[in-house]
């Protein structure tokens, strides 16, 4: 039986969906089975950070209605052998399930799937809470402001109050330098402002970016630093 992780954050900019696809490559490089579920209602990206843009014909929308099985909405990335994502709805208005409907679709991908990781929505409104229906985990991800941390804090109880017991938290953008200079929040900031276990602290680094412009998640290059801290994360989350 899979597990459920849900990508979470209190803003958006904090890089939730980057990160998403990053962790769940570098879960499919292990030779595990991955499905992504954009559920960034009427802003999905995942497809563009994964080069698959061009193949969406079916999306989470038309699959929860009806009008096509999830095998017809997948989407495989052939650059890993069992990685597959299904898009997230451009019309926010063809989205109209509830949340044990979304539970229940991810009861069904936990069957088949050893890790079905959901790219929640920027915010704490109940687009949110729908998407982390039925999730075993939740990774908020933030970064080093103090918007940013209260936002992840608040973040953190929606998460909570819908049902998803394991949380932690991710730092995203860091850089060293700022944080010397005293001008934003250190570590023992970010413990005293949110409440989940930090798993990972994620450098800043333009190649991260510049990888997710071309649709290439940045794992998929082999020996990098960025890597092996990606596979520590994802060493962390399933010791939740």
């Amino acid at each position: 039986m899979g597990k459920i992780i849900i990508a979470a954050s209190g803003k958006g900019g904090v890089g939730k969906s980057v990160f998403t696809v990053n962790l769940g490559a570098t879960f499919a490089e292990r030779g595990v089975k991955v499905v992504m579920i954009d559920m960034n209602l009427g802003l999905r990206n995942l497809d563009i950070y994964l080069g698959l843009e061009n193949r969406v014909i079916f999306d989470v929308a038309d699959v929860l209605g009806g009008l096509c099985g999830y095998k017809r909405a997948l989407l495989r990335d052939k650059r890993f052998s069992c990685l597959h994502m299904i898009p997230a709805t451009q019309d926010r208005r063809k989205f109209a399930f509830d949340a044990e409907t979304v539970a229940d679709f991810y009861a069904g991908l936990r069957e088949n799937y050893d890790y079905v990781l959901v790219d929640g929505p920027a915010g704490v409104g109940r687009d949110m809470a729908l998407a982390a229906a039925g999730g075993d985990i939740a990774v908020i991800i933030t970064t080093l402001e103090y918007v940013a941390l209260r936002d992840a804090d608040m973040a953190d109880r929606v998460l909570s109050e819908a049902g998803v017991t394991q949380r932690a938290c991710v730092l995203n953008k860091v850089n060293r330098r700022l944080m010397r200079s005293g001008l934003f929040p250190s570590f023992e900031d970010v413990s005293a402002r949110v409440r989940p276990p930090l798993v990972g602290i994620i450098q800043y680094d333009e190649n991260i970016h510049i990888s997710a412009n071309c649709g290439v998640p940045i794992v998929h290059q082999k020996g990098s630093y960025i890597e092996e801290n990606f596979n520590r994360i994802a060493d962390r989350l399933l010791g939740l």
